[in-house]
């Protein structure tokens, strides 16, 4: 039995991120409950905020949903593919040495197995302009299109 529970725990543990990416991950803002569940936790979306490794300043929010339940918490069920990505100024824009014009900036796990939420940071140059995507390594929707949501953050003069 402990072999199995340590086994979920290792699974449900999100992994180590790949060099690029935040060292200290998302922090958790807030949830809102949406499905109730009879047993384990309910349904919710969840905002988590990821400042930018690259650009001191700015700050993206991400809103998703989490599926509850008994297989939720454990990483075992699949959350549905829906984001919403809002990025700002929180603070004056400073560039950490040159920015690529396009970089996966942010990951998360968000199953046991295979799929991650990931933010893509592009730099659109001749705008001056930094813009987020977020998305999923895996897409789940009836016709196979990744949902997606992106938003863009100006860097001034």
């Amino acid at each position: 039995m402990r072999a199995v529970l340590l086994a979920l725990a290792l699974f449900a543990t999100p992994a180590l991120a790949p060099p690029g990416f935040a060292a200290d991950g998302p922090v958790r803002v807030g949830h809102v409950d949406t499905t109730f569940r009879v047993v384990g936790r309910n349904d919710r979306i969840v905002v988590d905020r990821y400042d930018d490794p690259k650009a001191d300043g700015v700050s993206c929010y991400v809103s998703r949903a989490e599926t509850g339940g008994i297989k939720g918490p454990l990483g075992l069920a699949t959350d549905p593919n829906r984001y919403s990505i809002a990025c700002r100024a929180t603070g004056p824009i400073t560039l950490r040495g040159p920015v690529p014009e396009s970089e996966v900036v942010f990951g998360e796990r968000t199953s046991a197995f295979f799929k991650e939420v990931r933010v893509t940071r592009m730099f659109d140059q001749e705008k001056r302009v930094l813009v987020y995507l977020v998305w999923s390594t895996i897409s789940l929707g009836k016709d196979g299109s990744p949902f997606n949501s992106v938003t863009a953050v100006p860097l001034g003069n």
